[in-house]
């Protein structure tokens, strides 16, 4: 079984309409998504390679119980017991997996659990992703903050107590230009000690810019690892091009940011090799950059607006956990960030386990945390990305956090 990703909306022209059928129908009416387009900038290939060579021979059906008792017994997570642990036969050894992820993530983490929130700043895009709600064929309601609203929402934000803030907008250059991402960066630094960035990928001396301006850290979904999936989920835009997307985090570095953050969105496609790929981005791109700092998240599809029936379909809270506590297991230094797409019973306990960050006080629309924080309405918003199953205020957050035995960090760094 599969989602249905393609709504029409009856606002669109009949010139739209036709382009956006002939993209969903037609593959040659679509560019190339292993080219690069004009501009980019282009790196070595040999992450790249190295990670889709692992990921295509991968056949996780030839592990056994035994492969998973090896794996859990060695000192060490060698690449080949990580896929063991992906495996279908590592699901009966779940508890065991928690319990060794758990010893791994008190060892290198103690008991704490870093809270942040994401700040959305403008949802225009010019990319056809089918299954995002920002995509540039859904009717949705589009606002850009201007200034004067960026900082008005980022007060509200730090007033609540948050220390972390990670902005985002929808892939639109044209509307969300480098410069206008820089300026935010510079007001963002005036009220929050980390500063995380989920933008557009650009090029290194984007990224740069972006640092110099107040930018602590990129984070960038590749969504599906799995390239010929990839193009049937990306029709038209700058976020077709694979390889430039699956080489943002290694700009990112080479641009001076501090850390980088990875993710597929789990129900797209197998999300055994989409997870195993995301681990590995990490694991390579660790040795080869080893003063950086490495987060991995683990998402799943949810509904958005005018599709209330996407779902991450054979991905349950029992497969987000086995994957979770393989990657504890595997990278046992690398922050584990677990969102609101995830329903708080879920959140509370991996946080004992695995994850090391957690959102609080959550927003996935444009301009309306005075709403959300203070209750007051506010008129002119743009509408969200997705729809959010945890929605407890940052002070709840915090609170939920202590009382599981957890000690929430608001900021662990000292500039100087």
């Amino acid at each position: 079984m599969e989602n249905d990703f393609f709504v029409d909306s009856d606002k669109l022209s009949e010139k739209a309409l036709e382009k956006k059928h002939r993209l969903e129908n037609d593959p040659f009416s679509r560019t190339d998504h292993m080219a690069y387009m004009e501009g980019m900038e282009q790196i070595s290939p040999e992450i790249r390679e190295k990670v889709l060579s692992q990921m295509e021979s991968y056949d996780y059906s030839k592990y056994t119980a035994v492969d998973v008792r090896r794996a859990l017994q060695n000192d060490r997570c060698s690449v080949e017991d990580f896929k063991a642990l992906l495996s279908p036969a590592a699901e009966p050894f779940l508890e065991e997996m928690a319990e060794k992820a758990k010893r791994e993530t008190s060892k290198h983490f103690g008991n704490t659990v870093y809270l942040f929130t994401p700040l959305y700043i403008a949802n225009y895009c010019e990319n056809y992703c089918i299954y995002c709600g920002f995509n540039c064929y859904n009717d949705i309601n589009r606002k850009r903050l201007s200034a004067d609203e960026i900082r008005k929402e980022m007060k509200i934000i730090a007033d609540s107590g948050i220390e972390e803030i990670l902005m985002l907008t929808g892939e639109s250059p044209v509307k969300s230009d480098v410069k206008y991402i820089g300026e935010a960066c510079k007001m963002a630094k005036e009220y929050f000690r980390n500063v995380g960035l989920e933008i557009y990928p650009v090029n290194s001396e984007d990224y740069r810019y972006l640092h110099e301006c107040g930018a602590d850290y990129v984070t960038v979904f590749q969504e599906t690892y799995d390239s010929d999936k990839y193009e049937t989920l990306h029709l038209m835009g700058h976020k077709r091009v694979f390889p430039y997307r699956f080489e943002a985090q290694e700009r990112a570095l080479m641009g001076g940011m501090r850390g980088v953050g990875f993710s597929a969105l789990l129900g797209l496609a197998d999300f055994r090799k989409d997870a195993l790929a995301s681990a590995l981005h990490v694991y390579y791109l660790q040795r080869k950059y080893p003063q950086g700092e490495f987060s991995l998240s683990c998402p799943r599809l949810r509904p958005i607006i005018n599709n209330d029936k996407i779902n991450p379909l054979d991905v349950h809270e029992r497969q987000l956990c086995q994957v979770l506590c393989a990657y504890r297991i595997f990278l046992p230094y690398v922050g584990i960030t677990v969102s609101s797409r995830e329903e708080k019973s879920f959140r509370d306990g991996i946080a004992k386990i695995a994850a090391t960050k957690i959102s609080a006080g959550v927003s996935t629309g444009i301009g309306d945390h005075e709403e959300k924080y203070t209750g007051e309405s506010e008129e002119d918003t743009g509408d969200e990305q997705f729809e959010i199953a945890d929605g407890r205020s940052f002070d709840q957050m915090y609170q939920d956090m202590e009382s599981e035995g957890l000690q929430p960090v608001l900021n662990d760094y000292i500039y100087v």
